[in-house]
């Protein structure tokens, strides 16, 4: 089997028509999800970009293996599902938005096909010495208050180039001599804010149909003490949020999702015209959601269920009947998942034991022996120690270390008004998930790996950014002396090699 594995950025599955909306258009995904399984729990273990994609990549929690923030790289030699896949057979290859830092930027990878859209260096590192610090690259609400149209923006053409890479070497596949299969990971960057989109797609929704969220501004002093933290260094009041401005940044979002919606479409018809549809899997997940106005907050960075969980539909080729999996998941069950369908013997090709669980089970349709628990970490800005989430069922934990935690019931409570914390009834089970979280991550010892990072961070980059500077990012190259027809070889031969064509 081929893998194609569909990535959108920032992108929660309450805003998508196959998890119950009703404004947002996604005709090409809907087509997907309508012969996909759809997995309604699950979660990104660490609401940030780079930790949450380590995650995904590796099939360990990312605090396991040192990420804790957007600043942080990990060792070459830990193996991802790319490694597993090209040392077994495969091609790997990946368009669009990988967000590695340091110095490997491939991880397995035998082609990317684009630059970055972020930093590979460690700039963007958190600093718990000084936890009320501003950091001076963190968001602001400025892309709240001025949402709306933009007729082009480095993100679109950064989404569009990555759409028409993968186009492009789907075709160059399918007619080249290479017969391994393939894993092509497309990511895109989209519905990311900033909240602007082109006319085209800002113009496919009536402003006053824009839905608003469902639970209002909750007061700075009735939020817990991340989103406490969290107001004061993103929000701060500087900017008067109208309810207009919600309306428009949600609208522009929404706008946002039918461009990747139309992405996805192009790379999936190409897929279809080089007839490697039937041969290939196809995966649409992203790495962590949006709070787009909830509770007054915005982006991510929090275990509200806006902001960490994430859709996933996994399309089994020749398979049309389809059904959902209630049971809790996460990005890292998809590494193990990844090689146990591309890889005979499956994931008895793993050299070390990973916290992921294989989805194949699940996607089958039998979850019998699934523990149905999963859960997410927050060792990043926002906090003096580290947050973690535990979800068992539809019970939610999180605990905050030095601060008051919370329990949430989502089969009652979806959009988490009700803290059960200090209910007495919920005593024993509070204590039964506080021993998991005493159990799982060593906080005392967590807390100073780090630190310790942090610091490292904070020294490297000083270092890399004086004198003459070095950049990490990666160049792709694209040898021209083999594309099209050049003066060596056959004009005749070149022109039959570069057709695809199939016998009618």
């Amino acid at each position: 089997m081929n893998i194609l594995f569909l990535m959108a950025d920032q992108i929660a599955p309450h805003f998508l028509p196959a998890y119950g909306h009703r404004v947002v258009k996604t005709p090409r995904l809907d087509e997907l999800a309508a012969r996909s399984v759809i997995f309604d729990a699950h979660y990104s273990n660490s609401p940030l970009c780079v930790p949450a994609r380590a995650g995904l990549l590796t099939g360990h929690l990312p605090s396991e293996i040192n990420v804790f923030d957007s600043g942080c790289d990990y060792e070459f030699s830990v193996p991802t599902f790319a490694h597993y896949l090209r040392a077994n057979g495969h091609v790997t290859v990946q368009s669009g938005k990988a967000h590695y830092i340091g110095a490997d930027q491939l991880h397995g990878l035998e082609k990317r096909l684009t630059t970055d859209i972020c930093p590979a260096d460690n700039c963007w590192y958190g600093n718990w010495d000084e936890p009320d610090l501003r950091l001076d690259w963190f968001h602001d609400l400025k892309n709240v208050v001025t949402a709306g149209i933009a007729e082009r923006s480095s993100q679109q053409d950064y989404d569009d180039d990555a759409a028409h890479a993968a186009v492009r070497w789907l075709f160059d596949y399918a007619r080249g001599p290479d017969r391994r299969p393939f894993l092509l990971k497309v990511s895109f960057t989209h519905p990311h804010d900033p909240y602007v989109t082109p006319p085209e797609y800002w113009n496919r929704y009536r402003h006053d149909a824009i839905d608003m969220p469902v639970v209002p501004f909750i007061p700075v002093e009735e939020r817990d003490s991340h989103g406490t933290w969290l107001y004061h260094h993103y929000d701060r009041g500087e900017y008067e949020v109208t309810d207009e401005d919600i309306r428009r940044s949600r609208h522009g979002y929404y706008g946002s999702i039918a461009l990747v919606d139309d992405l996805v479409g192009r790379v999936l018809d190409a897929l279809k015209a080089a007839r490697l549809d039937s041969s290939t899997v196809i995966v649409f997940t992203a790495d962590h959601g949006d709070m787009l106005g909830e509770r007054g907050q915005w982006y991510k960075m929090s275990f509200f269920e806006h902001s960490c969980r994430i859709p996933l539909m996994v399309s089994i080729p020749g398979e049309t009947a389809t059904h959902r999996v209630s049971v809790c998941t996460s990005l890292i069950d998809l590494m193990p998942t990844l090689v146990d369908m591309a890889l005979d013997d499956g994931t008895d090709h793993l050299v070390e034991p990973v916290e992921g669980r294989s989805l194949v089970p699940l996607v089958a349709g039998d979850p019998s022996g699934w523990v149905d628990e999963t859960c997410s970490e927050i060792c990043f800005e926002g906090v003096k120690a580290p947050g973690m989430m535990i979800r068992r069922g539809a019970r939610k934990y999180v605990h905050w270390e030095g601060g008051p935690c919370s329990l949430f019931d989502l089969a009652s409570d979806p959009h988490e008004r009700v803290n059960l914390i200090n209910d007495p009834s919920s005593a024993e089970e509070v204590g039964s998930f506080e021993a998991a979280v005493q159990g799982r991550w060593p906080i005392e010892e967590l807390t100073r790996r780090i630190m310790l990072k942090q610091r490292r961070n904070a020294l490297v980059h000083k270092a890399l950014m004086s004198g003459e500077v070095t950049p990490l990012d990666f160049q792709p190259f694209d040898d021209a002396s083999r594309r099209y027809y050049r003066g060596h070889g056959n004009w005749h031969e070149a022109e039959a090699r570069d057709f695809l064509r199939f016998d009618m």
